[in-house]
């Protein structure tokens, strides 16, 4: 309860633009991407995340100056990401469940996935991963925090199930290095 205190609070202070503009630049992102790439999904599925991933390198930043958070394990950081990253950022929040045995993945729950409001996907395009830079997103910031993580969906509510469904799991913890200058 507390993480979603904290994303309320941080979501407060957060600058606000119109939900349906950002949903609408989005799918024209992602249109102008296929219309590029000549339809090929699985490149603009790699665009997609790619352009995630450095926004979430960027994006961290951001997330730590605002949202006073500190997150010293892996579960914790679950948390955050669901309660108060998707908060400030998207304006909704997610659940954490399906945690692996070892604690080393989970999966983030999202119930109305606010970029995909407006958005429907035509039969020729089922492999579309229409909102796959939020996993790039994802892996970007985790990254920028020292946790290396394979992010991918497992559902999309565009695809006909129940939720979307983003799976996380850690392939390592990285060391913090330090390079010493030269006098």
């Amino acid at each position: 309860m507390q993480k979603a205190r904290q994303g309320e609070r941080a979501f407060e202070k957060m600058e606000k633009i119109s939900a349906e503009l950002f949903v609408v630049t989005y799918g024209s992102l992602v249109m102008q991407l296929l219309e590029d790439s000549e339809g090929k999904v699985e490149e603009v599925n790699n665009e997609l995340y790619s352009i995630g991933y450095k926004i979430g390198v960027r994006l961290i930043d951001e997330y730590l100056a605002k949202s006073q958070t500190q997150c010293r394990t892996f579960r914790d950081t679950a948390e955050a990401i669901a309660k108060v990253g998707f908060k400030m950022f998207l304006g909704v929040t997610a659940d954490v469940r399906n945690w692996a045995e070892d604690g080393s993945s989970y999966s983030l729950i999202i119930d109305d996935n606010p970029l995909t409001m407006f958005a429907d996907l035509p039969d020729n395009l089922n492999n579309l991963w229409y909102s796959n830079s939020l996993c790039g997103v994802i892996a970007g910031a985790l990254e920028m925090v020292l946790w290396k993580c394979k992010v991918q969906f497992h559902k999309d509510q565009l695809r006909g199930h129940d939720c979307t469904e983003i799976r996380v799991s850690l392939v390592e913890q990285l060391k913090e290095e330090f390079q010493q200058e030269d006098d």
